[in-house]
């Protein structure tokens, strides 16, 4: 998964296509649980979606804008728009996060 470099590739990745970001931090255990199965979720949806991870740590005021407090933590745009998020603390499960993406319009 590519990483976020910028607030201004962020605006510009938001504006283009379909877009879900992965807000996370390395020192995240529930960050870590779902890394193995973000390849796989990544591949399954990628003729839909870029995947983007955003580290919140680099990323804090980014973060606040987007209402965005708990990670691991995913928000979808499609050309600008906010089209789903799944934001909490919890851990985040494969199946649920599967069901996330399919329930995006």
């Amino acid at each position: 998964m590519e990483n976020l470099q910028s607030v201004e590739q962020f605006e510009q990745l938001k504006a283009n296509g379909k877009t879900i970001f992965m807000f996370s931090a390395d020192w995240c255990g529930d960050c870590r649980f779902i890394d193995p199965v973000m390849p796989t979720i990544e591949e399954k949806y990628a003729h839909t979606y870029q995947f983007i991870k955003v580290d919140r740590d680099e990323f804090i005021d980014l973060c606040i804008q987007l209402d965005v407090f708990g990670i691991p933590s995913f928000v979808a745009f499609s050309d600008n728009e906010e089209i789903g998020r799944f934001v909490s603390k919890d851990r985040k499960t494969q199946e649920e996060i599967e069901a996330f993406i399919d329930g995006l319009k």
